[in-house]
């Protein structure tokens, strides 16, 4: 194009009776075609059409041409509302240099790519997106794929413990950050364990979830598990109750956590009743090394927690570590038993190895 433009302006030079305006006003005519050129964003990976809860979570790419290096992507999800994604202390994507972007998202009916210029402050929610201006650069919307042709499903399942579990396959959020799950993190030994690790691929480190087929309600729930003294300050385990169906009593979740969240000096466990953000819904205390069983013993409107040595414990075992909660306890649903093992991203000490944790056994006595 460009050598194009100069055979034509070297023809047009020799020509005296061209007034020097006419070639001013082609060539500023020129310019202004290339400046008026506006970036485009496109989407390269769509997550299925549902109306997700806060659990359900998929991977979402894309590329974006004619961007400048300092714009970024911005996403939202529409579930009766556009909500953005994939978290509203996380709101920006990165571009990277060979202009694809790739984040995850929750699920909604459709999605919607923002580029923006540095310094765009974008709202949690909103009912309607914005227009390109004021610091947006384009927009681009899509509607999810249907659920028929939806790339991932959630259909690996192992037995454990006497149970059938799912084992988790796609994204999810937990500890605060979005985070990708592989089965492959997942299997049982010779002696009928179940292991869970922490891997890593390239250079993301991924997780591992295993869910419960069957809910319970109301009883006493076993879980033991080998040492786990050996976990970095940023590694979690995490044991709890979950009810993917309903929002109502923060989805009726209960949490065994043992992790240092960070910080090396901490205790390593902590019992939780949603909302953890309340100080009397968290009792924090020490888990020592060797082989220990947790206990939870969920009855109307009180939660036990206890931490006993060794298998489960006897009549008249002592307690190394116990708190009952009354306030706050919900009820039962369609919960079930879930166990994750996965990293805390915001740590101050960032995570440095694959880890794993072994579940000996889980139990549940009506």
């Amino acid at each position: 194009m460009r050598s194009r433009i100069a055979a034509v302006f070297k023809r047009l030079i020799g020509r005296p009776d061209l007034p020097s305006m006419l070639l001013c006003v082609f060539l500023s005519g020129c310019h202004a075609r290339n400046a008026d050129v506006q970036p485009v964003i496109e989407f390269t990976k769509i997550p299925p059409a549902a109306e997700g809860g806060p659990n359900k979570l998929d991977s979402i790419e894309g590329r974006v041409t004619g961007a400048r290096s300092d714009q970024q992507i911005v996403l939202f999800a529409k579930a009766g509302t556009w909500w953005i994604q994939p978290m509203a202390n996380l709101p920006f994507t990165k571009v990277q240099t060979d202009s694809s972007w790739k984040n995850s998202t929750h699920l909604g009916t459709e999605y919607a790519a923002l580029l923006v210029d540095p310094g765009y402050r974008p709202l949690a929610r909103m009912d309607a997106l914005p227009v390109p201006g004021g610091g947006v650069a384009a927009v681009a919307t899509i509607k999810g794929i249907a659920a028929a042709t939806a790339a991932k499903v959630e259909n690996t399942t192992i037995q454990f413990s006497g149970y059938d579990w799912k084992v988790r396959d796609n994204v999810g959020e937990r500890n605060g950050s979005p985070l990708d799950n592989d089965p492959a993190n997942v299997w049982k030994d010779s002696s009928g364990f179940l292991h869970l690790r922490i891997g890593r691929k390239a250079d993301n480190w991924t997780c591992s979830e295993v869910i419960m087929t069957r809910s319970f309600g109301y009883g006493t729930y076993l879980f033991t598990v080998r040492d786990i003294s050996h976990l970095e300050p940023a590694a979690v385990l995490s044991i709890f109750t979950w009810d993917e169906l309903s929002t109502s009593q923060n989805h009726r979740e209960m949490d065994i956590e043992i992790s240092r969240w960070g910080e090396p000096g901490d205790e390593n466990g902590q019992y939780v009743v949603q909302p953890y953000y309340v100080p009397a819904n968290v009792s924090r205390f020490s888990a020592p090394s060797g082989l220990l069983t947790f206990s939870l013993h969920w009855e109307p409107e009180m939660a036990s927690f206890e931490t006993f040595r060794g298998n489960a414990p006897a009549s008249g075992t002592h307690a190394i570590a116990k708190h009952v909660f009354t306030s706050g306890v919900p009820s039962p649903g369609s919960e079930s038993i879930r166990m994750n093992m996965c990293l805390f991203k915001y740590s101050r000490v960032p995570l440095q190895n694959e880890d794993e944790v072994v579940i000996e056994r889980v139990q549940y006595l009506p």
